[in-house]
């Protein structure tokens, strides 16, 4: 199976600026963990619910005077739609992430996969990703 057979193609985006608050609102709204950042029309990072609550609650921080730019991660990995779901789901393992960035060949964003796309192809393999991961030793 492709990647682009098993992403999702309904992305919603945040700006850099927004603060963290409406950030988290957002993802609770939408019931998602993760918005890739878009500025000027392109893909510069990814804020999860995870990048909210460590970099700014468990820091101390307001999330309120934060902002996404302030928490995300600007090193966005990401597979390719015409990829196999496998090696897609490889690299999640290999770097111990729960989602990817989808580009087209044109390097534009298409989609996001996450562990639950792939396991609809494949519970093991989800729940190989999931294991590595995991922030608890295996």
């Amino acid at each position: 199976m492709l990647v682009k057979d098993a992403m999702s193609t309904k992305v919603e985006t945040v700006a850099p600026n927004t603060t963290l608050q409406e950030c988290a609102r957002m993802m609770r709204r939408m019931d998602i963990g993760a918005l890739p950042v878009w500025e000027n029309g392109k893909l510069i990072g990814m804020v999860t619910d995870r990048d909210v609550c460590c970099r700014s609650v468990g820091d101390g921080r307001d999330p309120a005077a934060m902002t996404v730019r302030e928490a995300m991660s600007s090193d966005v990995t990401s597979c390719f739609e015409d990829e196999d779901c496998i090696d897609a789901a490889r690299l999640m393992q290999s770097k111990r992430l729960r989602r990817l960035a989808v580009l087209n060949r044109q390097k534009s964003m298409v989609g996001l996969l996450s562990v639950d796309d792939i396991a609809r192809y494949s519970h093991d393999l989800a729940g190989e990703i999931l294991e590595a991961a995991s922030p608890w030793p295996h």
